[in-house]
């Protein structure tokens, strides 16, 4: 029996020890692994959200779509949805600390999620993929090798809303509602009033833009950029307040760039006497225009996130993921307005115009003005 004994413990010696020194080298090879994503189990992926969460049916939505899509062909990869409930930026990166020793990427929709940079450097063997932001610097660090930034040209998706707007307007008073003056929103707002002015002067049309007083918005440098925001993205009440308020004006086409505020927009202008319709915005809303055996969405300006999230994911796994803050624009297919048979309500003639202006925003003809471009709504390249 003692010799057996004897055996035995040898055995679970040498088993210890093979186990300690694949733990040595599994350290080692640590960053390797969560950057090629070669691990057996497959990749571990969080996606932290805003108070919305993953099915709000819009922006959080398809990331997350993007993130599922990559997993329906990496069957091993994994996903977990965390909604951080207050949408406060100091709560949104604490959000992020508190899970990123389990996962292998985490993903932050939303301009709350930039202060993640000091947790990227922290972890420099996890990837982080942020969209709708750039990093906060990090003793004067802007770019970071484990964080992939993303920021759409939203002000081209509203452009192409604008001048939507403009050509079927039957009132020729068109609007645009926004939730928060970030960055982003304000670039659909000044996308679209550039659409607007752009149709305008070159199709000949004598389009107004409502704004409601009281309702003007702050961007982040404190400037007064107008139009027309609730200041939330989740207060569907005041959505309806300002839809029903530019109804009444007289605005017959209203693009809704405002979250889930947005939606009491689209309650309004279902509830609406007249004809109204509403542009949706970041992702094909069409099915939310449902009114009966109607449909109040003339189109929706886009961002083709999913694309691009899944896009960021594949280079995980393929060894070729390089970090950087980037700005995606037409040229890269990644902003545009849904033109699909069955998905929009615009004429042929719009969506001839609407094309053909396309084609010169891809090629940097046309630049609609942004927040932060020094263009305005009323002068920028090709108007």
């Amino acid at each position: 029996m003692k010799k057996n004994t004897k055996k035995i413990v040898m055995i679970l010696f040498i088993a210890l020890m093979t186990a300690i020194l694949a733990a040595c080298g599994n350290d080692a090879s640590k960053e390797n692994e969560a950057k090629s994503g070669t691990g057996e189990d497959g990749l571990k992926i969080a996606i932290v959200t805003s108070p919305s969460g993953v099915d709000d049916g819009n922006f959080n939505e398809d990331n997350y779509n993007g993130i599922l899509s990559f997993i329906e062909n990496n069957p091993t990869a994994t996903v977990k949805a965390v909604k951080e409930p207050t949408g406060d930026p100091a709560a949104a990166v604490q959000a992020v600390a508190d899970i990123v020793a389990d996962y292998d990427v985490i993903v932050t929709p939303g301009f709350q999620f930039a202060g993640v940079s000091s947790i990227a450097v922290e972890n420099p063997d996890k990837i982080f993929i942020m969209n709708d932001t750039e990093p906060t610097p990090v003793d004067g660090q802007t770019e970071f090798d484990n964080v992939y930034a993303m920021n759409f040209a939203e002000q081209e998706s509203g452009f192409f809303a604008g001048i939507a707007a403009a050509l079927e307007t039957k009132t020729n008073k068109v609007a645009v509602v926004n939730g928060i003056a970030y960055p982003s929103n304000v670039n659909y707002q000044f996308g679209f009033e550039s659409g607007v002015n752009y149709a305008n002067k070159v199709f000949g049309k004598n389009v107004e833009l409502v704004e409601l007083s009281g309702y003007a918005g702050t961007d982040v440098t404190g400037a007064d950029v107008g139009g027309n925001y609730a200041g939330s993205f989740a207060d569907e009440a005041t959505g309806k307040v300002i839809g029903n308020a530019l109804i009444k004006q007289g605005a017959d086409i209203i693009f809704v760039a405002a979250g889930g505020t947005g939606n009491g927009v689209f309650t309004a202008v279902k509830e609406a006497k007249d004809d109204v319709k509403v542009i949706g915005v970041d992702v094909d809303q069409y099915d939310d225009g449902a009114n009966g055996s109607e449909n109040i969405v003339l189109t929706s300006g886009v961002k083709f996130m999913a694309m691009n999230i899944e896009k960021a994911l594949n280079s995980v796994v393929d060894g070729t993921f390089k970090g950087g803050n980037v700005i995606l624009y037409a040229d890269t297919d990644s902003t545009g307005f849904i033109k699909e048979e069955g998905r929009h309500q615009l004429s042929e003639d719009t969506l001839n115009k609407l094309n053909d202006a396309y084609e010169l925003v891809k090629d940097g003809t046309i630049v609609p003005a942004s927040n932060f471009n020094e263009h305005t709504p009323e002068e920028f390249p090709g108007l």
